[in-house]
């Protein structure tokens, strides 16, 4: 979402469009009853909001809102009552401008450096949807449904204190305004006190409390609380504040991550349905391909890496203890007594009494298997064997009951098999992208599966040439940040290929037919895991 400044300050009117118009009066009736003005104007169109999904203009009593959040002018009768609960988001939009129109009647000084001035219009945000919500108890179901245009996980690219203070004064501050739930930002909070600290997070609450508390049309007051924001994070107002934002080559931290699964709960969706949908949303139309039997041969070499991976993950015994029934063995007073009682109660005894010691099998970790395919243009001439070997790897671990996704990079990165779903049949895709988006495919598949979780066995398979021009050192520096939290990355490379680049923390493998090369492949994957 664009800064919270530009839905109070847009530039340019949209244009009224003919398919909404009974909108346009329907609500235009309805935004006087939310502020009990009859000044005021509302246009609903696609495209409106002033670069944000609704705006307020304060100079000419006009309120608009983008028709995206309601999707069609047929969806429902906007003169019915009942309209509300089918464009909840829209109607919530309104209800959030119409809080700004019955409440933020005040105007940035002259002359305030453009810094104070955005950290007032943050302020700004709670305030006056809790002056909304205090006057019209009913309107915080609809103000809670926009929660999920409140932010942008773009929002918070970095873990630095700047960051973690807007998120705080966008989310945290509206719990105290009695709009959102402790609950519904407790992940954000969690991170925001990691990198702010439990007291400078006291302090900055304290400022938006008090913000809570202006009057109207106070703008000193605002402007005041917006000076002290900035003291207490040491920012110089008279320079744009250092508002640094991730390369490709980094992965998001913690706030963003927490913000994401904020997002995402707030539409509804499991953060990895959530990771999928923005990474689509951004990088438009999907990978294309075909879905086809997988042939005798693709099964027999699936269950010859599958027996391979078994064998690796139990390679050894340990010592351990066994419960029994009969002796040998240590007996458990507690056990032989419930053993005791089972007979008395003419019960078959089910408690074993005595522990053995007994060697038994370690435990299984489960494999957490992301398999990356390149389908740019330079993969073209190798997409069918390439196709075949992601198959065989994702199938083979899912056999092993390792939780598997399978997504494809190019000009966009399309989730081919989601986490915890058995791909039963081999994806022949078609590879003439023009572009790899190797960085945002490793992205995506660190948030499906917590590549980067030291506690579990991970493993990345890339199916590609590694050909990626200037972006190989964004490409290096994740995979780099993969190896040295533990996931094994392995690399299939066509082996006719001489544009094939290599990178270091990788085990790379050249093949040519993946079949022929499952026990070169198998041997790659089991010496990387086994010496993960």
């Amino acid at each position: 979402m664009p800064h919270p400044s530009s839905h109070l300050h847009p530039t340019g009117h949209a244009n009224a469009h003919p398919d909404w118009a009974e909108w346009d009066r329907a609500w235009t009736r309805e935004v006087a009853k939310l502020t009990g003005r009859t000044d005021l104007t509302v246009v609903v169109a696609p495209g409106a909001g002033g670069g944000a999904p609704a705006c307020f203009y304060p100079d000419s009593g006009r309120v608009e809102v983008d028709a995206t959040l309601i999707g069609d002018p047929d969806i429902a009768n906007p003169r019915r009552a009942a309209h509300k609960k089918l464009v909840p988001t829209g109607y919530g939009a309104l209800v959030h401008e119409a809080g700004h129109a019955a409440h933020s009647r005040w105007t940035t000084p002259p002359g305030t450096p453009p810094v104070v001035a955005g950290i007032a219009m943050v302020l700004e945000e709670s305030r006056a949807e809790g002056r909304q919500r205090a006057r019209r108890r009913g309107d915080r179901r609809w103000l809670r449904h926009i929660a999920n245009i409140l932010v942008n996980d773009d929002d918070a690219p970095v873990d630095d204190p700047w960051h973690a203070a807007y998120a705080a004064g966008l989310l945290l501050a509206r719990v105290d305004a009695r709009i959102l739930t402790a609950n519904d930002v407790k992940a954000v909070r969690a991170a925001v006190t990691g990198i702010l600290g439990r007291q400078l997070l006291a302090r900055l609450r304290d400022i938006w409390r008090e913000a809570h508390t202006a009057d109207d049309t106070d703008a000193d007051a605002m402007i005041d609380l917006a000076w002290r924001w900035c003291r207490l994070l040491g920012i110089d107002p008279a320079r744009q504040p250092a508002t640094p934002t991730p390369d490709e080559g980094e992965f998001g931290g913690t706030l963003a991550a927490a913000i994401g699964g904020f997002l995402a709960a707030a539409a509804g969706l499991t953060p990895a349905a959530y990771a999928a949908h923005r990474i689509a949303e951004r990088h438009g139309a999907p990978a294309s391909w075909r879905l086809r039997e997988p042939t005798a041969e693709e099964r027999q070499a699936a269950r010859t890496l599958t027996a391979r991976l078994r064998a690796a993950r139990t390679s050894s015994v340990e010592p351990a203890t066994r419960p029994s029934a009969i002796p040998p063995g240590r007996l458990r007073t507690r056990t032989a007594i419930t053993a005791d009682a089972q007979r008395t109660a003419g019960q078959l005894p089910t408690a074993q009494p005595w522990q053995q010691r007994a060697a038994l099998p370690p435990h299984k970790p489960t494999l957490h298997l992301a398999v990356l395919v390149d389908v740019s243009a330079s993969m073209a001439a190798f997409a069918q064997p390439m196709s075949s070997a992601a198959w065989i790897l994702a199938n083979a671990a899912r056999r092993t009951d390792a939780t598997v996704t399978t997504l494809a990079f190019g000009e966009t990165v399309t989730l081919l098999v989601p986490p915890h779903h058995k791909p039963t049949h081999v994806q022949q895709i078609e590879a003439y992208d023009g572009y790899e988006r190797f960085t945002e495919a490793v992205k995506l598949a660190d948030q499906l599966l917590n590549l980067r979780h030291r506690n579990t066995l991970r493993m990345l398979a890339v199916v590609s040439d590694g050909a990626y021009g200037g972006r190989t050192e964004a490409a290096q520096r994740l995979i780099t940040t993969l190896h040295r939290s533990g996931c094994v990355v392995l690399w299939l490379h066509p082996k006719a290929s001489s544009a094939c680049h290599t990178y270091t923390h990788t085990t790379t493998v050249a093949v040519s037919d993946p079949i022929d090369a499952i026990d070169i492949i198998a041997d790659a994957a089991v010496t990387a895991l086994t010496t993960a």
